[in-house]
Formats: structure tokens, C-alpha cells, sequence
């Protein structure tokens, strides 16, 4: 029997990267991480403005940090006493995210649910439209609708003196934050694989059965990224705060109670006071205590979404 030749492998030339494809590539790769690290270097930038700002108040004799964490009067322009206490002010901040929050999640992520699931194509490119549009109206504008609208709506409903209080702020702020939970909410969603929904529906789900079991659990951290970008945009609004909320300095008993927030002293203060003075130094204090008050939100929700991932 004659055997059957023997065939050579045919080496494979495998085609080579060019100089400046590589050289492309590692400038890229570069531009990203500079990109990285320079928002945390802007972020330590911003800090230390601020703080560089406030710092030469902490050791003046008239300043006491725990009055002015602790302390509910806020009198930075009397002659005989002067007073920097942001209680009041910290705890409007925080009710009045919290009214918004609360008003803002059931309602941002319901039409978030709707919009990925329920609605058709058509209503979908035009709830779209809609949600873009209210996230692209300036804060001053909602701070109008919050005085001439919100204000007149509450003294028809509530029967009370003033319009403007933690109720007209919350419900403001709360239709600020709802487009941003809309958006990133539907992107969460629709990042869920079709071939979930499929398995779903093919044992038996409704359409209900399928967002509750599968959709929800699978979005979650999307969903509570959301969420956190919401109550980002409740804690930082300023002008929309100031022109809604009274500008009272004082700890709210009820919805109905004027308040002022951190943002809102800040911003109505700032100007009016001299440069270099304890009371433009205070304003500065009070800004490093926003900051630390929103870097604890984040770090708290960053173990939660941890907490949530290990589940």
C-alpha cells in the first residue's frame, strides 16, 4: 500500500498592529485615566478652596464649632451678639429632601416602570421628549412655579397663611429630581435582557408578575443609582429652595412651617458680606459642612449598593 503524502501546515501570517496604531491606543488608554483621576483631583480642589476659605475662622475666639453645628439661631449681622447656628438649617436641608425624595421615588420610578414596559412606542418617543424637557428647565424657573403656582395652590388646599413653605419646597424639588429617576430608571430596565422577560412570559407570568419578580430584582442597582442621583440633585437646588420654601430660620413642626436650607443661606448671604469677615467666613464653614453632609450620602448609599450586590 502506498502511503498517502503528507501535507505541510501552512503557517498563518498573523497581520501586525503598526506603530502608530500602538502609539493611538496608549495615548487613548492615557487620556482615560487622566480623565479618572481628574475628577477626583477636581473634587480635593473644590474642598480645599472652600476649606481654605473657612479655615481661619475656626480658630477665631468668637467662633464655637459646636454652636455652630448645634445651635438654631442665626444672627450673623447683630451688633451686640452675633450667632452662627445652622441646626435649623441643616434639618430644613434634610426635611425638605426628604419631603422630595419621598414624593419623588414612587412617582420617578413608576413612570420609569411605565415608560420600559407598558406604554407603546409611539407614547414612549413622546414621554421621552416630555421627561428631557422638564430636566432641561432652569431651577429659577421651578422657583417661579413654586412662588406665583405651588404657593397659591397650597393656601387654596391647606387654608394656610403662607404658600411658601417645606411643603411648596418638597413638591418643587421633587419635580426636579422625577425626570433624572425617569431616565436613569428606564435605562436600568431596559439594560435587563430580553431573554428574561421571555422566560417569564413563557412560564406563565403577567406583564406585572414579570417587572415585580424579574425586572426589579435584576434593575436594582441601576434602580438605587437613580435614586441617588435624585437625592443628589434634592440636597445641592438652591435657587429653586430659596424662592419656595419662606427663607425662615427655624426647625419646621409640619409640612405647613417655612424653612431654610444650607444652599439657600448660602446663596442669599454670600453677596452682602464683606470679604475676609467672620460672617463670609461662616458662609464658607457652612459649605464644608454641605460637603461632608453629601459625602456622607454617597458613602451611605455606596454600602448599601454593596449590601445590595451581596445579596
Amino acid at each position: 500500500m502506498s502511503e498517502k503524502p503528507t501535507v505541510a501546515p501552512v503557517a498563518v501570517k498573523r497581520p501586525t498592529r503598526s506603530h502608530w496604531a500602538v502609539l493611538g491606543e496608549r495615548v487613548i488608554e492615557t487620556v482615560i485615566r487622566v480623565s479618572g483621576v481628574s475628577a477626583v483631583i477636581f473634587v480635593a480642589a473644590i474642598f480645599f478652596f472652600i476649606f481654605r476659605e473657612a479655615a481661619p475662622v475656626l480658630w477665631s475666639k468668637d467662633f464655637h464649632i459646636f454652636e455652630f453645628l448645634f445651635s438654631t439661631e442665626w444672627y450673623p449681622t447683630s451688633v451686640s451678639n452675633v450667632r452662627y447656628g445652622t441646626l435649623a438649617l441643616t434639618v430644613g436641608t434634610l426635611s425638605v429632601t426628604a419631603v422630595a425624595i419621598a414624593l419623588a421615588i414612587p412617582f420617578g420610578l413608576g413612570a420609569a416602570i411605565f415608560v420600559s414596559e407598558f406604554c407603546s412606542a409611539r407614547a414612549k418617543e413622546t414621554l421621552k421628549i416630555v421627561i428631557e424637557l422638564l430636566a432641561a428647565i432652569p431651577s429659577v424657573v421651578w422657583g417661579f412655579v413654586g412662588l406665583t403656582v405651588m404657593s397659591k395652590l397650597i393656601v387654596a388646599l391647606t387654608g394656610t397663611a403662607v404658600g411658601v413653605n417645606l411643603l411648596n419646597g418638597g413638591v418643587i424639588l421633587a419635580l426636579m429630581s422625577v425626570p433624572i429617576i425617569v431616565s436613569i430608571g428606564e435605562d436600568a430596565l431596559k439594560a435587563v435582557p430580553d431573554s428574561h422577560r421571555e422566560a417569564a412570559l413563557a412560564l406563565g407570568a403577567t406583564r406585572w408578575q414579570t417587572v415585580y419578580r424579574v425586572l426589579l430584582p435584576s434593575a436594582k442597582n441601576g434602580l438605587l443609582a437613580a435614586v441617588l442621583l435624585g437625592v443628589g440633585r434634592a440636597v445641592g437646588e438652591t435657587m429653586a429652595v430659596l424662592m419656595a420654601t419662606g427663607h425662615a430660620v427655624q426647625i419646621p413642626e409640619g409640612l405647613l412651617n417655612s424653612v431654610r436650607t444650607l444652599t439657600a443661606n448660602v446663596a442669599a448671604e454670600l453677596g452682602e458680606a464683606p470679604a475676609g469677615s467672620s460672617h463670609y467666613r461662616v458662609l464658607f464653614l457652612t459649605g464644608v459642612l454641605l460637603f461632608w453632609i453629601t459625602l456622607a450620602v454617597n458613602v451611605t448609599a455606596d454600602l448599601v449598593v454593596r449590601g445590595v450586590r451581596k445579596r
